[in-house]
């Protein structure tokens, strides 16, 4: 069989580069292997590629320039990878057979001694975040590889690799074999809870930026691109009884539900509010808790579904939908608090301000004696008004508190899921209005050992992580047909 494979794999150790070369010299249909790193030591079967680290443009393009055969194998990690029984023959085998422009597989990971088996999940065209996971190892046809590269921008110091694979995504399918055929050390072993708010981390700010940049030129290139020019809000379209509602979906939480109803029941506002709790069949004490409340306080709605079906998306078009629902919704998970008495106020007041039709709000990590935690205040200052709703198909969340003008919100029917619905609602919304923002922390979002994403095992990852693709794939298409 002759050579057909140029690999590119970053320099990490000389010893753990010499194990991952060593591994890609058994197949013979390996033809080059290029090691790249500017600080790059000689390794015995490869040849030093001076340049920078895989996330510049210039190596991306660098890589184009080098690859002079009928595919490209790129490894993104520094430590030795292990590659499995014929991998490299079964990466060319499914790459050729069904002619698309980037494969990938499951592969294990080494993880403080473990060896875990990590499954990934199949690409959609909605897959626009950046952290998706394709693994370490990813084969690319050359061909499409050195035609997309012209959409990557050399200037890139964080997004080389990223606007690859968006270009790519432009021009060819991708292919994902449901198969382990490698083998890495993983290096972060942080909990799911812990990783999943890297792209608001304050250090991580230029790399997002650059992101931000990179998705939006893809966004234009294939039609689904929005102008920053948004629908006007009329805040008299029907009549309510009170103006704002705080809407609190709950299930199980007696150790929380008391601390969420009496951060709502002590806010000092302008205006009037009321509090609607869909109590889903709670089994722990949670709904004794809620009727004492609503027996002292009558801006309570105790209210318990007719269905017993409902996740969390669908107790809040319960809440959204009964008459004593205000003219805002604003959000309140039972395991969480507002940050001070002034929140429902601040709310309120950036509708009008902003004339929009969500705001979304700022929260503070803490525990549960309220101690900040990191990575502390998350404010989301990747939105902004000009670029928000774009941006918004990268991400992965769009912040807390949310909050809501009812007469659009009973237009938008919320996902009945437990996973992504306020996502699913953020991105409808933005496709024609203007979202506010409150950037000073007006919400606490408490951590522990029972909260629902602290830690996640990688199968509950992958499903919430295919909802959201799928919520980003019909997003995508719907944008594509406003803009035409």
């Amino acid at each position: 069989m002759s050579a057909k494979i140029t690999c590119f794999i970053p320099f990490g150790t000389k010893e753990e580069t010499l194990i991952t070369v060593n591994e890609l010299r058994k197949s013979a249909l390996v033809a080059n292997i290029f090691i790249v790193g500017n600080n790059a030591e000689e390794v015995e079967g490869a040849t030093i590629l001076n340049c920078d680290d895989l996330t510049k443009g210039k190596t991306i393009h660098l890589i184009a320039e080098k690859a002079n055969s009928a595919y490209v194998f790129i490894y993104t990690k520094t430590s030795a990878l292990t590659m499995g029984q014929l991998a490299l023959e079964r990466f060319y085998q499914v790459a050729s057979d069904t002619n698309t422009g980037l494969v990938y597989s499951n592969y294990r990971a080494i993880k403080e001694g473990v060896v875990e088996n990590l499954p990934v999940i199949d690409y959609q065209e909605g897959s626009l975040r950046d952290d998706f996971n394709f693994g370490s190892v990813l084969f690319y046809d050359a061909g499409v590889l050195k035609e997309a590269v012209n959409d990557v921008n050399k200037k890139y110091e964080h997004a080389g690799l990223y606007a690859l694979r968006l270009a790519v995504a432009n021009r060819a399918e991708f292919m994902r074999i449901p198969e382990v055929l490698y083998t890495e050390e993983e290096l972060d072993t942080r909990k799911s809870g812990e990783k999943i708010f890297d792209y608001v981390d304050p250090k991580n700010r230029a790399v997002q930026i650059e992101m931000e940049e990179a998705c939006t030129e893809h966004l234009k290139r294939i039609g689904a691109y929005l102008e920053p020019k948004f629908a006007d809000v009329a805040f008299n379209e029907v009549d309510f009884e009170v103006e704002a509602s705080v809407v609190i979906p709950v299930r199980d939480r007696v150790k929380t539900i008391e601390d969420a109803i009496k951060s709502v029941l002590t806010q000092k506002a302008n205006v009037n509010f009321n509090l609607i709790i869909v109590d889903n069949y709670s089994t722990d004490g949670t709904t004794e808790i809620i009727q004492k409340y609503a027996a002292q306080d009558k801006r309570i709605i105790h209210i318990i579904p007719e269905r017993k079906d409902l996740g969390i998306g669908g107790c809040w078009n319960e809440a959204v939908n009964n008459k004593a629902c205000g003219k805002f919704a604003i959000q309140l998970d039972s395991d969480d608090l507002y940050a001070n008495d002034t929140t429902i106020q601040q709310v309120v007041d950036a509708f009008y301000r902003e004339n929009c039709a969500m705001v979304v709000g700022t929260y503070q990590m803490v525990n549960f004696k309220l101690e900040e935690i990191p990575p502390g205040i998350i404010d989301h200052k990747e939105w902004t008004p000009e670029n928000g709703r774009n941006n918004a198909l990268r991400i992965n969340g769009l912040g807390a508190p949310r909050a809501f003008y009812t007469p659009v919100l009973r237009k938008n029917p919320i996902p009945n899921v437990n996973y992504g619905e306020d996502y699913a609602l953020g991105l409808a919304i933005s496709r024609r209005y203007q979202i506010g923002r409150i950037y000073n922390p007006v919400y606490l979002c408490r951590r522990w050992d029972d909260n629902s994403d602290a830690s996640l095992d990688i199968e509950k990852m992958n499903v919430h992580n295919t909802y959201k693709d799928r919520v980003r794939t019909i997003e995508l298409k719907a944008r594509k047909l406003l803009v035409k």
